[in-house]
């Protein structure tokens, strides 16, 4: 059974990237599917309107809630996922959540927009995310890169699973150094071992790089890392 992804927007079009490369081929193949709906199109206002100034005075519009409620309960007839809500309140989106969401069968995200959404729609969401601290001019900015995270960690997105489970973050730790043809670039060789063949000491060395890397670039996932016994020998060497 495909993966269905319902994403309540008032930008459908900027969805359409997800027609193109891995995540397109995986709903052309049914893996996934994914469909982007104008909250517009819930709006009882006669000129479709789904913002309104706020009470108590203050910069900006506040998107309404008659509008994102009935759209989220027309979708829950035929998806019963997480309502997600992109917003600063939430939790900084990882790799880890994004693994537990990818083993969701169904999802429904939430992107608001101006300088927010009214308080009462907050009791239909079931979960806050953030992309990070700062600020986009709207959801649909980081509801993209978070459904394409999830969406390749899906069995059958990817050609293979440790396409994937090598990559960075996904481990805990930033991906190896990667080399490709030529053998030689720009008087910069590939190193050594990686022309030997041996499984075994490459996988090592890759560990290694690993860790140095994570390391030096970002020692605040490494300091998170629980090191086992072959980690520490690697890195003493």
């Amino acid at each position: 059974m495909a993966m269905k992804i319902d994403i309540l927007t008032l930008f459908p079009e900027m969805f359409e990237i997800f027609n193109h490369s891995i995540i397109g081929k995986a709903i052309n193949n049914d893996i996934i599917k994914i469909t982007a709906h104008n909250i517009r199109d819930y709006s009882l206002n006669k000129h479709k309107k789904v913002d309104d100034y706020p009470y108590g005075g203050g910069a900006g519009m506040v998107m309404t809630p008659q509008p994102i409620v009935d759209s989220i309960k027309n979708l829950k007839q035929y998806n019963k996922g997480k309502v997600i809500f992109l917003g600063p309140r939430g939790k900084k989106f990882n790799q880890d959540i994004a693994k537990k969401l990818a083993q969701e069968n169904e999802l429904i995200f939430l992107c608001g927009h101006y300088e927010g959404i009214d308080e009462r729609v907050y009791k239909y969401i079931d979960m806050e995310i953030s992309l990070g601290d700062f600020v986009l001019t709207g959801g649909e900015m980081a509801c993209i890169p978070i459904v394409d995270s999830i969406c390749r960690l899906i069995p059958g997105v990817l050609s293979s699973e440790e396409s994937y489970m090598e990559e960075s973050f996904y481990n805990g730790v930033l991906e190896y150094p990667q080399y490709t043809r030529p053998e030689s670039f720009e008087g910069e060789k590939v190193p050594e071992i990686l022309l030997s063949g041996h499984h075994e000491n490459i996988r090592k060395w890759r560990r290694t790089q690993s860790l140095l890397i994570t390391k030096n670039r970002r020692p605040d996932l490494f300091n998170k890392l629980k090191l086992s016994k072959e980690d520490k020998k690697l890195l003493q060497k």
